[in-house]
């Protein structure tokens, strides 16, 4: 199933990343509509004030708020279908798209605890830009039981992760904030 993880305070940006429009639409219906047809369901991960604000007809999951971070969404996800394999997609990462998610898909390694895009630049996993699997999200949560960080790319780097390389590192480019909007819809609109 699709996960868009929209339930992040936007602190940085200054308004709900969500909103922003890179696609003449807001970029949480954007990226809802790039996996439609690629998920047997598609679902937004909110925080409980968001549920009003949805557009009719948008599934979504409420974050439980058990956990710091983006791993509260992803997990809140986990425990309503706990054996679903997820991609995600933060709703930071204007320049993903559906040719971008089918690159990541077909290389999905179901034994790995997940298959995550990675930067040439950097070889770092982007964890929120990924296919979880139900046994890596079990471990995910184990981890946080026991460790200081909620860190998901600290999970992914000590543990078996499928590291896919895009076509291009723009794919995984985010936008936290206004100068990076501004530089990634420029980016677009060349």
């Amino acid at each position: 199933m699709g996960l868009v993880l929209v339930g992040g305070r936007s602190t940085r940006m200054g308004t709900d990343k969500g909103l922003l429009t890179y696609h003449d639409k807001p970029q949480r219906e954007y990226l809802y509509e790039q996996m439609r047809p690629l998920c047997s369901g598609v679902y937004l991960s909110i925080r409980p004030e968001q549920q009003g604000s949805l557009p009719e007809g948008f599934a979504f999951i409420v974050d439980e708020n058990k956990y710091r971070g983006p791993l509260n969404g992803l997990l809140s996800a986990h425990h309503a279908f706990p054996d679903t394999a997820w991609l995600v997609v933060a709703c930071d990462l204007p320049l993903i798209d559906r040719e971008a998610l089918e690159y990541l898909i077909a290389r999905r390694n179901s034994k790995a605890m997940a298959t995550a895009f990675a930067t040439r630049k950097t070889g770092l996993p982007e964890p929120l830009a990924a296919i979880w699997e139900p046994h890596g999200l079990r471990a995910a949560e184990s981890h946080l039981q026991t460790s200081d960080s909620s860190c998901p790319r600290k999970f992914l780097l000590n543990t078996e992760t499928t590291l896919v390389l895009p076509e291009d590192d723009l794919w995984v480019a985010n936008a936290n904030e206004p100068e990076e909007y501004e530089a990634l819809l420029e980016k677009l609109s060349s």
